[in-house]
């Protein structure tokens, strides 16, 4: 069975926790696209794992593959691994493989994301980890890549063909070009290659001879669907493709092998950095859900604009991704408003239009138009059954069910691992809606 995972928003829906809780089904997991400016945060008992670039499904006894689609910054990586180790966890070559074409992100690449940020009149929201710049070197065939990292000599080799190059745009910008050569930060990339060579492997082949053997497969995107370079809000997207059809492309897996898509998606809606968000809350009750929902960044610490569920967006992630099942997050957090709103459509140009427009700059004119259902106080954080829930908060997870028309699978009501239970009857909801 081949299941990708992806989020339908803007990123920080909570996908770590639900490949937490998935991963124990799962041979392998494997993440196919962005770099370390990506955070998944998982909570297990008492304690909290902030990863950026290995997979949740680390804390489980699945195999962990990074692929080829990835940028990997291997002293964040080396961080992790050392961070996972002091909790007890083993991250040698056994668990973890890397693809051997996964581009390496040099420092280089950090001093250009934060220049070229300075330099945009209109900030795009970078993290400034040289994410960008590693795949714009990967596009124009410039990348050093985890073969070279483990090869002393073809690494030394393919940083002396790129110097120059780099040097001279980096000077261009003004910044320090000195970061190129300089020979503490090159000889600290070979000590990791020496330390990472263990782990190269070929993750398409990996993926696709445990495909063939009846093995359990799980692709692990990062961001979320509207931040997609291609299809999101340009130009306030990321440098990958974040939608289910790039787990195929980037892991080398062909379309016709994959079994499920799950969507994961927020009660709400929230996103970091600039770009529009139709339903944002700017007021109080914006600041609430901040608060309520832990809403700042694994990666960066910023606050997450917060706003009301917004169905035009969902509608065309769903389209985006193929989706077969939905895990909903956060549904605790709505505790307390009344009423919950849900965005059912955009008011455009005079007209109601239940989908996006295409383009940035005319989802930025669009306002939402609202429904309205009413809400819950009682505490959510300690249900364990769709049954225990008030029955509004059931309500407005059967109205969201419906709009959306695929089926909620998982409902999550804490951070927690215990905290998420099934929906109910996954078979019952297809058949009846087939």
């Amino acid at each position: 069975m081949f299941t990708i995972i992806t989020g339908s928003q803007f990123g920080d829906e909570g996908k770590g926790k639900i490949v937490d809780l998935l991963a124990k089904n799962y041979d392998i997991v494997a993440r196919f696209q962005g770099g370390n400016n990506a955070g998944h945060t998982v909570k297990v008992g008492d304690e909290v794992y902030k990863l950026h670039l290995i997979p949740s499904g680390i804390l489980l006894d699945a195999r962990i593959l990074i692929g080829p689609g990835v940028v990997l910054n291997p002293e964040v990586l080396a961080e992790e691994i050392t961070m996972l180790e002091k909790h007890g966890i083993k991250v040698d070559a056994g668990k973890l493989g890397i693809d051997a074409k996964t581009s390496i992100i040099m420092p280089y690449h950090i001093e250009m994301d934060g220049i070229r940020e300075a330099f945009r009149e209109q900030k795009i929201g970078t993290t400034r980890r040289g994410i960008g710049n590693a795949y714009i070197d990967k596009i124009a065939r410039d990348e050093i890549r985890m073969a070279e990292l483990v090869n002393s000599d073809r690494f030394l080799a393919k940083l002396e063909e790129l110097a120059h190059q780099k040097e001279t745009e980096i000077e261009a910008m003004g910044g320090d070009l000195e970061i190129v050569r300089d020979p503490v930060l090159i000889e600290r990339y070979l000590e990791l290659g020496r330390q990472f060579a263990a782990y190269v492997t070929d993750v398409s082949r990996e993926i696709n001879e445990a495909l063939d053997e009846g093995k359990n497969v799980m692709a692990e995107g990062a961001q979320g669907t509207h931040l997609d370079v291609i299809h999101g809000t340009q130009k306030f997207v990321t440098s990958s493709s974040t939608i289910a059809g790039s787990a195929c492309a980037n892991l080398g897996v062909g379309p016709t092998r994959v079994d499920n898509v799950i969507a994961i998606v927020k009660a709400y809606i929230t996103r970091v950095g600039e770009g529009p968000l139709p339903t944002e809350l700017t007021d109080e009750l914006g600041e609430k859900i901040q608060i309520a929902g832990g809403e700042f960044g694994t990666t960066t610490g910023r606050g997450r604009r917060c706003g009301w569920f917004d169905l035009p967006l969902l509608k065309k992630a769903i389209t985006l991704n193929g989706y077969t099942e939905i895990s909903l997050t956060k549904l605790d957090v709505l505790t307390g408003l009344d009423p919950v709103r849900i965005c059912v459509c955009y008011n455009y140009r005079g007209e109601n239009i239940d989908y996006p427009p295409e383009l940035t700059e005319d989802l930025e004119k669009c306002s939402p138009v609202y429904e309205d259902l009413p809400g819950w106080k009682n505490d959510l954080t300690q249900v364990k059954s769709f049954e225990e829930l008030p029955e509004n908060a059931k309500g407005y997870v059967r109205r969201l069910e419906e709009l959306m028309k695929v089926p909620i699978g998982y409902i999550s009501v804490g951070p927690g691992r215990a905290q998420t239970f099934k929906k109910g009857n996954y078979s019952a909801w297809v058949k009846q809606h087939q």
